[in-house]
């Protein structure tokens, strides 16, 4: 089968996806599909291949914010595909996916990527509704079928009204390089001198009001243990190291916290005992099954699709009402009994969730949409 995946950016600082993304069009391209990965990028175009995946990457023009690209709007022209799959809402990239499955006969699919959560949805809402009618006008409605990473996600879906086929393929994670490993805990004692002297919780992810950043330092300040440190590592958006650190300082919470990029880092997680994401909604949420990878219990909320853990005993996923409490009960265990659950995490995430299973029920759901042609 002939598949082209459409992701906006490969860059870090977009988050999960643009990591996701790659690792699923990787396994599709070992599953035998004749399989390319096309995205835009601010400042380069280029080439690559990885394995037997085609990566093309293609210059991003003005206004950057919406993911125009000529070169990749030319490359579609001349698309083959059976599958043309998009990846986020929103932006042109979508338009052109969109142009290119009605022109060449095409099964369009689309991936919202957390983008269709009530929350999401009304962030904002009148970039969504500028964005509908005239960055990808009549997409949404166009779409063959939806690839969701989670139950919740494909409820969200059908409870904004689309009818379309709905295909559930979770992200999954690789096990860690252990060099790797290695390599990014000395960095982050270098950095953090303090992540080597005393336990750490760590948020690893987006500096945006959608994770619940300023409201996860009021809550460690007034519930987190005073031995501990809240190690924040992120991309900044809303949110910059200096502007956290800033409010920590004005919260009289020096020494207790502290805030670092994570562009251009290694994962942060091989330092801590305890991962924390109390986002108001998160699709899959990508570092949450890494953390599990690395062995790092997660306490995270019940807005993200991880109620399984509480149920194997592998971590937290509550209401951010029971968060305060939630974390009382987490950082009381202390770090040996957390390196136990966390063990006991890993051998879990890295069973259920693997790129090649979820490549395989993508790529039945493809062929599903290629029979169904009229």
């Amino acid at each position: 089968m002939r598949v082209t995946q459409i992701v906006p950016s490969l860059e870090a600082q977009y988050g999960g996806p643009s990591r996701s993304v790659l690792a699923l069009s990787s396994a599709l391209a070992r599953a035998g599909h004749d399989t390319e990965l096309l995205a835009t990028d601010p400042t380069i175009s280029a080439s690559r291949t990885a394995g037997s995946l085609r990566v093309e990457i293609f210059e991003r023009s003005w206004p950057r914010r919406f993911c125009p690209s000529a070169g990749l709007r030319r490359a579609l022209r001349t698309c083959e595909s059976d599958i043309i799959h998009h990846h986020s809402l929103w932006l042109r990239t979508l338009h052109y996916a969109h142009r290119a499955a009605v022109d060449r006969g095409a099964k369009l699919v689309l991936s919202p990527r957390g983008m269709m959560s009530r929350w999401a949805w009304r962030h904002r809402d009148w970039r969504k509704k500028f964005a509908r009618a005239f960055v990808h006008p009549g997409a949404l409605e166009a779409v063959h079928g939806w690839h969701a990473t989670s139950v919740e996600e494909a409820e969200e879906i059908r409870a904004l009204g689309f009818t379309q086929p709905v295909c559930l393929a979770p992200n999954a994670v690789d096990a860690p390089d252990p060099a790797a490993v290695a390599h990014a805990t000395a960095h982050w004692h270098a950095a953090c001198p303090a992540t080597a002297q005393r336990p750490v919780a760590l948020f690893y992810s987006r500096f945006h009001q959608k994770k619940r950043v300023i409201e996860l330092i009021d809550l460690w300040l007034e519930h987190g243990p005073r031995d501990w440190l809240l190690l924040l590592v992120g991309i900044p958006q809303d949110y910059t190291p200096a502007l956290l650190d800033d409010y920590v300082m004005r919260q009289s919470g020096a020494g207790r916290v502290q805030a670092f990029s994570g562009i251009n880092q290694p994962p942060p997680y091989s330092v801590a005992s305890l991962f924390l994401l109390p986002s108001h909604n998160e699709n899959f949420g990508l570092v949450i099954a890494e953390a599990m990878a690395h062995g790092v219990p997660a306490l995270v909320t019940d807005t993200t699709p991880w109620r399984a853990i509480n149920s194997d005993g592998l971590g937290w996923c509550v209401p951010w009402d029971d968060y305060a409490a939630a974390l009382k009960t987490a950082t009381a265990e202390g770090p040996p009994a957390l390196l136990t659950r966390g063990a006991q995490a890993r051998e879990w995430i890295l069973r259920e969730y693997a790129w090649d299973r979820s490549a395989r029920d993508l790529a039945t759901f493809y062929a599903q949409l290629k029979g169904n042609s009229p």
